[in-house]
């Protein structure tokens, strides 16, 4: 399938839906440039089991009303949201049972968390959406790339979580994940080792690299040691 080209012996396509999952809510992926290039990705995953009319991909840093006048549109209605955590996030299960327009949209970042961070902030039409977050406990099962903490999901991981709430069906988070699982599993069986989160590294005198020189860095360093959100 598009965007899972792979050798035979670890193809991921027996993992993968036979059909496009039938979903009314529509997604879209805000994606970093940096993260085209990335061998262990996970959206194309995520694209090839969902209906190409509401799975969109948006790559770019910086996106404006003259740029991008479809996405200036999708973050003014009422019934989109954009998943990112935060004090002004509201959880997304809490949400939807008060909200009075039941979500239709939702966004996603795709990136590294600073490139996350970097893209929500500093683009002003992701403030008029409203903000949600997941209220999980789940760990990400996407273990041979690192995460800043133990608490941190894949795109795909965030998406299947919060698809499953929006549609109200727990069979759309098992779908989703299964290729991911098959992903992760093969690669684990041709010599990949897994990534313990950078959190798990500095509290267990394990991160080898050394320690960043820049003093807001250094601090995020020492947050993540003493189990403080970031």
């Amino acid at each position: 399938k598009p965007g899972t080209i792979r050798p035979q012996k670890v193809c991921l396509c027996p993992f993968l839906p036979a059909h496009p999952l039938h979903i009314s809510t529509h997604l879209y992926i805000i994606q970093h440039p940096a993260e085209e290039n990335k061998v262990l990705r996970t959206v194309p995953l995520l694209a090839a089991c969902l209906p190409q009319d509401k799975c969109k991909v948006k790559i770019g840093r910086r996106f404006s009303e003259e740029r991008d006048p479809e996405l200036s549109t999708v973050c003014r209605k009422s019934g989109t949201l954009i998943l990112y955590p935060g004090a002004e996030a509201a959880n997304l299960e809490e949400f939807i049972l008060d909200s009075p327009v039941y979500p239709s949209t939702i966004i996603i970042i795709d990136g590294t968390w600073s490139q996350a961070k970097d893209i929500f902030y500093k683009n002003s039409l992701f403030r008029h959406p409203k903000q949600v977050q997941l209220k999980t406990s789940i760990s990400s099962q996407y273990v041979i790339r690192m995460q800043p903490t133990n608490r941190c999901l894949s795109t795909l991981e965030c998406a299947a979580v919060a698809l499953s709430i929006l549609e109200k069906n727990n069979y759309i988070q098992e779908t989703l994940l299964r290729p991911l699982q098959a992903l992760c599993s093969f690669q684990l069986q041709h010599g990949a080792q897994i990534r313990l989160s950078k959190e798990h590294l500095l509290k267990n005198g394990l991160y080898t690299k050394p320690m960043p020189k820049n003093k807001r860095k250094l601090r995020k360093m020492e947050l993540l040691m003493n189990s403080v959100k970031i």
